[in-house]
């Protein structure tokens, strides 16, 4: 039986949501939720067949929640869901690992097309211009590991070195030796430049 979560922070569109999974896999558990917390811990009580991500949510916005669950848990496939429709971020949701991009302005009749075809493999999404190529900053910050991607995450939010080594609970040391990693990754040289490659996160909501 399939498990599906989905994670909006819109009642009105979770139950849309909701109204499409029960047509495309009616035997399917569905489990609502508003934040990613929320999501992450839904994934962490067993394996989920897919998760639906709003990409604006009270504790995440932009791709960060979509790299961490495939970091965390990439076994779960996600969908991206968004008002956020351009050609730019649907590329950039699949660079970082979704598995389909369902707008929130689709017809009920399309959701449930790509709930089905997500459902069995496919990656679903509107027809975009040509793919970010494979070198782009999307695919270099999606090779990132979890760690790594916590602490270019911190980097963004502009936090020192020893306080995202006090939030992961690690050594400054440790952070320092992550870093070098992050930025060998990323193509980068520096704080600054991490930072400005991190903003491939953001969508221009």
């Amino acid at each position: 039986m399939d498990r599906i979560v989905i994670a909006d922070d819109h009642p009105m569109f979770r139950a849309a949501l909701a109204t499409a999974v029960a047509r495309a896999a009616p035997e399917a558990v569905v489990v609502e939720t508003a934040s990613l917390a929320g999501a992450r811990d839904a994934l962490a009580l067993g394996p989920v067949d897919l998760v639906l991500l709003d990409l604006k949510l009270s504790d995440s916005e932009g791709f960060a929640g979509l790299v961490s669950i495939r970091a965390d848990f990439p076994a779960a496939p996600v969908a991206v869901v968004s008002a956020t429709e351009d050609d730019a971020t649907i590329r950039r949701a699949l660079a970082f690992g979704a598995t389909g991009f369902i707008p929130k302005s689709a017809a009920l009749s399309d959701m449930i097309k790509a709930l089905i075809a997500i459902l069995a493999g496919e990656i679903w999404a509107p027809a975009v211009g040509p793919d970010a190529p494979a070198n782009s900053i999307e695919a270099r910050i999606a090779s990132l590991t979890p760690s790594q991607l916590k602490i270019l995450i911190g980097l963004q939010e502009g936090r020192l070195n020893k306080q995202i080594a006090f939030d992961l609970g690690v050594t400054e040391a440790t952070i320092k030796a992550h870093l070098t990693g992050v930025f060998r990754k990323l193509g980068v040289h520096n704080r600054t430049q991490a930072v400005i490659a991190a903003q491939a996160l953001i969508p221009d909501f």
